[in-house]
């Protein structure tokens, strides 16, 4: 194995997406990660289309890593883990809080086990508290943290991000603090507890825009109008839909370029973002209508010769081809053994002292 995470040795105890993809992201840079899945298996071995037991979901979380099929229930566990917890670096679990403890896989007991190990707990909603026991899943923390008010459209309606957005969101929170904890104890010698409730992961990804008005502790300023109000979609004259954004002055004119309409940036209502703002009934409609008179490649054309910010809507289906992602090589093709070959994304960080090997096969399934 190369990458920046070498030698350092993962027990994954986790299952479905935010503790996999977390451990799965440790992987591809090089930790050895070891995968404990219960005879049951992972339900997202069977997310979305599936072969031989592994879903190119299931994959693009767990890819490289070895895989034990273990019951924790029972007590001969102990005999086959505890020799591989004195020797980790890290273990990671995201069962409900106390769950590990019954199970004899506490955080107690691993540290007294190995001083040494980093030992991440990712939960729905902490540790403790009056949410702490409540069965936590995606959307249900949307609803909780303000994702799915943030999503509300005009009939003022919330809405789920039609993603797993929590769930991977907690995922690299949680890769980020377990590699930080891995940098503190080069300096201490000593392990300790990381503790990532989805519900922080989301209110602290939520913050910078979605509740900016909600900043100031005392009335320092006038609220803004949501971000969320400005998030849109424009109709080319094709039929199809482009996205923009002008978050500096001087942007615009270069979007007002690509649509040949510079006319727009001159007017004193729009030459300003706070003018903008406060005519937003008026600048809406013109700038659809100059949108409407263009084709999407046309509107793309335009964005690369005036250096606008603006972007065509990719369908599911275009993204493998577009031609930005098969530059940069941000889909690769994996060699499942007894599936066949499975799209998968690239690990998006590159390293030039220690680079990644390529993304590896789920390994086979071995039972002690």
């Amino acid at each position: 194995m190369t990458g920046p995470l070498a030698g350092v040795r993962v027990l994954d105890f986790s299952a479905v997406i935010s503790g996999p993809m977390a451990t799965g992201w440790l992987c591809d840079q090089g930790a050895e990660v070891t995968k404990i899945e219960a005879p049951g298996r992972d339900p997202i071995r069977r997310f979305g289309p599936w072969a031989g037991d592994v879903s190119p979901a299931y994959l693009a979380i767990n890819r490289g890593k070895r895989h034990l099929t273990l019951d924790l229930k029972n007590p001969a566990a102990r005999g086959v883990l505890d020799p591989l917890i004195a020797e980790a670096d890290v273990v990671v679990e995201n069962f409900r809080p106390g769950v590990m403890d019954k199970l004899g896989f506490g955080w107690d007991r691993l540290c007294a086990l190995n001083p040494r190990l980093i030992y991440c707990s990712i939960t729905g909603y902490g540790p403790d508290g009056p949410y702490a026991g409540l069965r936590a899943y995606d959307p249900m923390v949307q609803a909780s943290s303000g994702l799915a008010a943030s999503q509300a459209g005009p009939d003022g309606e919330p809405q789920l991000i039609r993603s797993l957005i929590v769930d991977k969101v907690t995922a690299l929170t949680a890769a980020q603090a377990v590699t930080a904890a891995l940098f503190a104890r080069e300096r201490t010698g000593e392990g300790q507890r990381v503790e990532i409730a989805m519900l922080d992961a989301a209110l602290a990804f939520n913050w910078p825009d979605v509740m900016f008005n909600h900043g100031f502790a005392e009335d320092q300023a006038p609220p803004s109008p949501p971000y969320g109000k400005f998030s849109r979609l424009w109709r080319t004259k094709d039929g199809k839909w482009v996205s923009l954004a002008s978050f500096q002055d001087h942007e615009l004119p270069a979007i007002c370029a690509a649509v040949h309409r510079p006319d727009i940036a001159q007017d004193p209502r729009f030459s300003t973002g706070r003018e903008r703002a406060k005519n937003i009934a008026a600048f809406g409609p013109i700038l659809a209508a100059a949108i409407a008179e263009v084709t999407a490649d046309e509107f793309m054309d335009g964005c690369l010769a005036h250096g606008a910010g603006g972007a065509k809507v990719c369908s599911l289906d275009e993204i493998v081809d577009h031609p930005q992602v098969v530059h940069n090589g941000g889909v690769v093709i994996v060699d499942q053994p007894g599936v066949g070959r499975i799209r998968t994304a690239r690990h998006p960080a590159r390293f030039s002292g220690t680079p990644l090997d390529p993304p590896g096969p789920v390994g086979p399934s071995e039972t002690p």
